[in-house]
């Protein structure tokens, strides 16, 4: 879309005001509201904002930043009244006229996604990303209760879920995403709306979209919709697995080979070792929050040893079956993901971690086809190679920090701020005193 046909498009659909949206390095979407009248502007020159106080950015002396829209990504809010509609479009953030921010986690892919494009390739990744709807416990209170009893593919004709659920399909459709497929997940009050995959900036955009969409319209309806990983004790969390394939300038996908016992060609067998290799180290990205490590135990369906396999649900990377379209369907299920990521910053660290593994031509371990991993003895793990992820966000910061090709994907000044933060998140939650202790402790001790 060129500035002319998107000034047109805006007056077309009535909007008022423009939110110009990136996000910090956790993955929180930041937004500057201007009004129609500066688009044009904005498009010729930017906007100029003071970065000092958003994670990750600039320091004090260092404010400056200007963002640089994307006219790509406009879309109408749907969610807004008609007489303040709004629409948004994501932005690169720059720290001078020409010169990007390198703290910019969208810039930080765009820049990883460069490497891809120089080979001649093209990095797709359809992520399935899942979240509960609550009801409030009350007005204030942090323990809400799942807004139905479903399970997984439950359908019932007059279920609230149901109809939110197709609500928010409908707008995500009006903004671009094309929906494939949404259903109720194994969890009690767990949802999941799934879109086709893309390249990977255009699906982080999407993901992003989705996830204050969710919030948006289930808030409209009283609702709270939460994409922590972890929210009850006892079922499965939520998930953000995500597909991925690798494809040529001609369209062909560079993961099928026909002549292969599992269908696989040898780039496929390595993109696949990179990610088994740095798996630890990427785990903190992926899976970024103290509560993910909630979600990464045996038991819940959460993939916790690192291993390929083909339909095994229990292995790191499940390789899905493609069906008639099998040549163009081929593509690496990478199961250790959460909704909590910046996606920006996970899909940037899933290529380094995938590229290595091209790179050096790494040899893929043996399928862990027809062994569900959960049920092996430590040494008979041990017998198979078969490794774990970490079981804190302590542990997987602590591999991050000795992975010198997931660092070099990020870049220092994101490493640097990811790290800071996410480092001031355990030790927050490590002086917190949680329920349980007072369940299990307070009258016991």
């Amino acid at each position: 879309m060129d500035k002319k046909a998107l000034l047109a498009r805006v007056k077309e659909d009535g909007v008022k005001f423009i939110s110009l949206q990136f996000t910090d390095v956790t993955g929180t979407v930041k937004s500057l509201d201007i009004p129609l009248e500066r688009l044009e502007t904005a498009l010729d020159d930017g906007i100029w904002f003071d970065g000092s106080s958003v994670e990750g950015f600039a320091r004090i002396q260092e404010s400056d930043m200007r963002l640089v829209l994307d006219m790509n990504t406009y879309a109408v809010l749907p969610w807004t009244p008609a007489e303040m509609r709004r629409a948004r479009i994501f932005c690169d953030i720059y720290q001078t006229d020409t010169q990007p921010f390198l703290g910019d986690p969208r810039g930080t892919l765009k820049r990883m996604l460069q490497r891809v494009s120089e080979r001649g390739w093209k990095f797709n990744v359809g992520p399935e990303p899942e979240f509960f709807l609550f009801r409030r416990n009350g007005p204030d209170s942090v323990h809400p209760v799942p807004h139905d009893i479903g399970s997984y593919f439950d359908f019932s004709a007059n279920d609230d879920a149901v109809r939110v659920r197709t609500e928010l399909m409908d707008a995500l459709a009006s903004m671009g995403l094309e929906v494939e497929m949404g259903h109720h997940e194994v969890a009690i009050g767990q949802h999941e709306i799934d879109f086709r995959f893309d390249d990977a900036l255009r699906t982080a955009d999407n993901v992003l979209t989705l996830k204050y969409t969710v919030k948006a319209i289930a808030a409209q309806h009283g609702l709270i919709a939460s994409f922590m990983p972890k929210p009850i004790f006892g079922i499965n969390g939520s998930g953000m697995h995500c597909h991925q394939s690798l494809f040529d300038a001609q369209g062909k996908n560079l993961f099928h080979d026909a002549k292969d016992e599992f269908l696989l060609s040898p780039v496929a067998y390595q993109f696949i070792a990179g990610q088994l290799q740095h798996a630890r180290a990427l785990s903190a990205v992926v899976a970024p929050s103290v509560n993910s490590y909630k979600r990464l135990v045996p038991g819940y369906e959460a993939p916790v040893y690192i291993g390929w396999a083909q339909v095994n649900r229990s292995a790191l990377i499940r390789i899905p079956r493609g069906g008639p379209a099998r040549e163009k369907a081929t593509r690496a299920e990478l199961r250790c993901p959460d909704p909590a990521a910046n996606p920006y910053l996970a899909f940037a660290a899933m290529l380094g971690a995938a590229l290595d593994g091209i790179d050096r031509k790494l040899e893929c371990p043996k399928p862990l086809n027809n062994i569900n991993v959960y049920h092996l003895t430590p040494v008979e793990r041990q017998a198979l190679g078969v490794t774990e992820l970490p079981g804190s966000l302590a542990e997987a910061l602590r591999e991050l920090d000795k992975d010198e090709v997931l660092k070099e994907a990020l870049g220092p000044v994101v490493y640097e701020a990811f790290q800071r933060a996410k480092w001031a998140e355990v030790e927050e939650s490590r002086m917190r005193v949680t329920d349980w202790e007072l369940e299990r402790y307070l009258e016991t001790i």
